[in-house]
């Protein structure tokens, strides 16, 4: 049994849902572990000086209950499919490979997480593109006014950075273990303002290369 685990991350409304699930309908014996999907109450996250409720960060997130749930998939990936009814290819057959698509906007900024990670994909838009997006979609709780430039963009850089010195950090610990990891330690980016068939096409020709390789391994 060989394993493959899939990192989608990037800027909100830059695609991440869309690529992911396209993936899943795509890939046999895959599934998908939303971080939406781990938010915490609303009544215990807190709010800025601002007024603006504190979404995005991990501390609003059960992120150790999200990578348990990673972590029970990587224990068997079989099982972890049956038991949430997800169709699947003849198991028996050694060379079968079963991939998990991770999804999310931090998904990168919690360490234990992102060093687990095979592949790594980034979404990205502008500021302007990003904003139109955001503005005609449907939240619950919606937007309070004023949410987007005072606390959604601002936010997004913040992570954005904080993730990029914590992918080095993995990398430099790589590096100086002189430990040969497989897969790239860095994120790649997508341009998000490309058309929806091409960025979906690069990637699903990325993944189905690697199951290829992992296929024709003994």
């Amino acid at each position: 049994m060989k394993t493959l685990v899939v990192g989608v991350g990037g800027v909100t409304n830059g695609g991440k849902s869309t690529l992911s699930q396209f993936l899943h309908q795509k890939i046999h014996n895959s599934c998908i572990i939303a971080q939406d999907s781990y938010f915490k109450d609303d009544s215990v996250v807190p709010a800025d000086s601002n007024g603006f409720k504190q979404y995005d960060t991990l501390d609003a997130l059960h992120m150790e209950k999200m990578i348990k749930e990673v972590y029970s998939w990587k224990n068997d990936p079989d099982v972890f499919l049956r038991e949430r009814g997800l169709i699947l290819k003849d198991s028996s057959v050694d060379s079968e490979v079963y991939i998990l698509i991770v999804e999310g906007f931090l998904i990168f900024n919690y360490s234990p997480l992102n060093e687990l990670f095979d592949m790594k994909y980034f979404l990205e838009i502008p500021y302007e593109v990003c904003k139109k997006r955001r503005s005609i979609r449907v939240y619950s709780p919606p937007d309070p006014p004023g949410y987007f430039d005072g606390y959604v963009w601002p936010m997004y850089l913040q992570n954005r950075k904080e993730m990029e010195r914590i992918t080095s950090e993995i990398d430099s610990m790589y590096r100086s273990t002189c430990y040969l990891y497989a897969y790239p330690v860095f994120a790649v980016y997508l341009d998000g303002l490309k058309t929806k068939d091409e960025v979906l096409a690069a990637v699903y020709k990325d993944v189905c290369q690697e199951i290829d390789k992992l296929q024709g391994q003994s």
